[in-house]
């Protein structure tokens, strides 16, 4: 809409709130809202940064509710979980990077800072004069224990007998005493400091120092005050971990593939052992040229030393993510996990001679909890059914999980011994939300022949209704038939169910360039910056949805983030005519960049001309449907600046435009109330650029 539309966005606001009438794009009064406000449900709690004590059954979370984030811990199974901290304000301020000692009688945890971006200046999406900050913190898990700061930094790990936490501040190795003394720098190095952890003896601190295109395994020895680097070398060495007997380290070794390269001619990765006592170092599985030639790992931990003297870690051969398993000594390699589907994390059981995965073994839409014991036989399914289950944690001998339905959002559940969940509620039985549609998986296929998976939610009401294609970001993401572990996503998840309620069909597409249906679909040809081929994928969207029988063709619009954000408006600048509206959060609009190296003049000038036109920004003069923008100007994963050229071109044309700035906000919003406002404004939005459905 125009900018003197403004006004009715704001009376629409509240009367979305309240659940009173809206006005159809009409204008005629639509029926009382009956469904969930926007309101209640971005206030459903979601859980986050499940961990486990290494020797008891103790397990701590992190549970956000409207905001308001709090720690929980569970005692010991059979017992009921209770909350360790008190917080009670939307501040924005993050609770994360839990870890509890070995016996659960201690917890640690970062608060404020940004998980994402740990070193960069801390968000201050509350506004507080002060600005933002990033702190470690720990207490005893007993009751009325009272929490100790040790200082500014992140990602604390507790020494082996839980006396001493170590913890990262960029650059800089801490350690503090945990009951009382101050904090202490241990060293300074260049870049920033990763995947930290002890040995077993409490003697050396092993990480990843990170210095921008290169990065070194280091080893800190406390009672020498020493740094080595073991076996380093021109490459990005990830997930180092310590033998169980502490003599020796491994880690992966991974090249990046220069561009032009697929990643499949030659052997990008390897996985390397080093013996502590000698200095030497060996290869024990290099990958070879094919599907698993350049390295690709889960989102959790991806590097296990098994009972038997193997080494855990995932890889992509088959064209699958998958976990495989080498002897640390060197030799051939077994896939734990074959078949077409993909590991998404994966874990060790307590006497680490189980593989516990969560993957989509046979079900490419959802994720289920799966074992397989390391000594021989098949892999057993532990979960089944409609919902998610994802990151399992061992603590002692019992075994917990991330689980989720069709109208449960993401909770903490016991998975017992013969199987099944027991879901765990902090405060009366895990949220529920009866009145959500069926989410259905559906296929369709592009122009070119590329099967593209989707989920639709279908509209309430009769007759003929508009519709949304949603568009998630990454774009290594899929989107579920049921809510999503990653916050981000569970809460588009609620939106697009709300918009079913609202009388939109909407459809939720997984288009090529993301995960889940393995590497081909993942790497294809010519997405982004080399040609926008995903774009063929939301095209297809509008013409399957064009097709039915219940769907107004002429009221088919946009809506996603991030690189969701950026097919939004490259559908709104180059189709105009196919989508009617569009609601784009911080999404990417002009591609160009700096060429990658090494590239000739020639090749650099083709390189960016190929970015420009995968562009939005390239097509502009075609762009007609009225947009909402939406953009924290704090964003550190797209630049704000994106939305504002964007605002301003659009202006310049005149196109129909709204737009909603989220002052201090980052990429993914901190706070409920931005999230609030930024979702009440695109629902309404859509229903007076688009509509309702015609017979309530």
């Amino acid at each position: 809409m125009s900018r003197r539309a403004a006004p009715a966005r704001l009376l629409l606001r509240p009367a979305l709130l309240l659940g009173v009438a809206l006005l159809t794009a009409g204008g005629a009064p639509a029926a009382p809202d009956h469904r969930p406000a926007i309101a209640r449900l971005l206030a459903l709690p979601v859980t986050v940064g499940l961990v486990g004590a290494s020797e008891r059954p103790v397990f701590a979370w992190v549970e956000m509710r409207a905001g308001v984030r709090n720690i929980w811990l569970l005692p010991a199974p059979g017992e009921q979980p209770r909350r360790l901290t008190d917080r009670a304000a939307d501040d924005g301020i993050d609770l994360h990077s839990l870890a509890l000692s070995r016996d659960g009688a201690r917890i640690a945890w970062t608060q404020g800072g940004d998980a994402e971006f740990p070193d960069l200046t801390p968000p201050n999406s509350a506004h507080a004069p002060g600005g933002g900050s990033e702190t470690v913190w720990v207490r005893a898990t007993t009751v009325g224990a009272a929490p100790r700061s040790l200082g500014e930094g992140h990602a604390p790990v507790f020494s082996p007998d839980g006396s001493r936490l170590a913890f990262v501040s960029g650059g800089a190795l801490l350690l503090a005493p945990v009951s009382e003394g101050a904090t202490t720098k241990l060293a300074q190095l260049p870049g920033a400091i990763e995947d930290l952890s002890w040995s077993p003896d409490g003697k050396r601190l092993l990480f990843v120092s990170r210095r921008g295109d290169h990065g070194l395994v280091a080893l800190f020895d406390l009672a020498s005050g020493t740094l080595t680097y073991p076996d380093p070398a021109m490459t990005q060495d990830v997930s180092p971990i310590f033998s169980p007997d502490g003599g020796a380290i491994a880690f992966v070794r991974t090249t990046t593939p220069p561009y032009g390269a697929t990643g499949t001619e030659a052997a990008y990765w390897s996985v390397r052992v080093v013996d502590l006592a000698t200095g030497a170092a060996h290869t024990a599985w290099r990958a070879a040229p094919g599907e698993g030639g350049s390295y690709y790992g889960t989102r959790t931990a991806n590097l296990f030393w098994s009972a038997d003297d193997r080494l855990l870690f995932p890889s992509e051969a088959s064209g699958w993510v998958h976990v495989l398993a080498v002897p640390a000594r060197g030799g051939a390699a077994i896939d734990l996990t074959p078949g077409a589907a993909e590991v998404e994390n994966f874990t060790l059981s307590a006497d680490r001679r189980t593989l516990l995965y969560a993957g989509n073994q046979g079900d490419l839409e959802r994720r289920h909890l799966w074992r397989r014991a390391l000594a021989g036989g098949s892999a057993q399914q532990v979960t089944a059914g409609d919902g998610i289950e994802g990151f399992p944690t061992v603590a002692g001998d019992a075994l917990a999980l991330v689980a989720s339905g069709v109208r449960t959002p993401p909770h903490v559940a016991l998975v017992p011994l013969g199987g099944g969940l027991m879901p765990l509620a902090t405060g009366g039985a895990p949220a529920e939300t009866a009145e959500f549609v069926l989410p259905e998986p559906v296929r369709f296929t592009a122009e070119d022949g590329v099967i593209v998976h989707a989920t639709l939610f279908r509209a309430r009401g009769k007759g003929r209704h508009p519709a949304l294609i949603f568009l998630h970001g990454g774009p290594r993401r899929q989107m579920l038939p049921a809510f999503h572990l990653m916050p981000y996503y569970a809460s588009a998840y609620l939106l697009n169910q709300h918009l079913a309620m609202d009388g939109f069909d909407v459809l939720a597409i997984n288009y090529r360039s993301g995960t889940g249906y393995g590497r081909a679909f993942r790497e294809a040809a010519e997405t982004g910056r080399e040609g926008a081929s995903e774009y063929r994928d939301v095209l297809a969207a509008a013409r399957w949805l064009a097709a039915r029988e219940d769907v107004d063709a002429r009221r088919i619009g946009l809506w996603g983030g991030s690189w969701g954000g950026y097919l939004t408006a490259l559908g709104l600048a180059r189709d105009s005519g196919t989508f009617a509206a569009g609601v784009d959060l911080h999404g990417v609009h002009d591609l160009v960049r700096t060429p990658p190296p090494m590239l000739p003049p020639d090749m650099q000038v083709r390189w960016r001309e190929t970015a420009w036109q995968s562009s939005p920004a390239a097509a502009l003069d075609r762009w007609r449907s009225p947009v909402l923008l939406v953009h924290g100007d704090d964003d550190r994963n797209v630049d704000f600046a994106q939305s504002v050229r964007l605002a301003e071109a659009l202006t310049a044309r005149r196109v129909p435009l709204e737009t909603l700035m989220l002052p201090d906000e980052r990429h993914e919003f901190f706070r409920y109330q931005s999230w609030l406002a930024a979702y009440a404004a695109t629902d309404a939005f859509l229903a007076r650029t688009l509509g309702g459905s015609a017979t309530q």
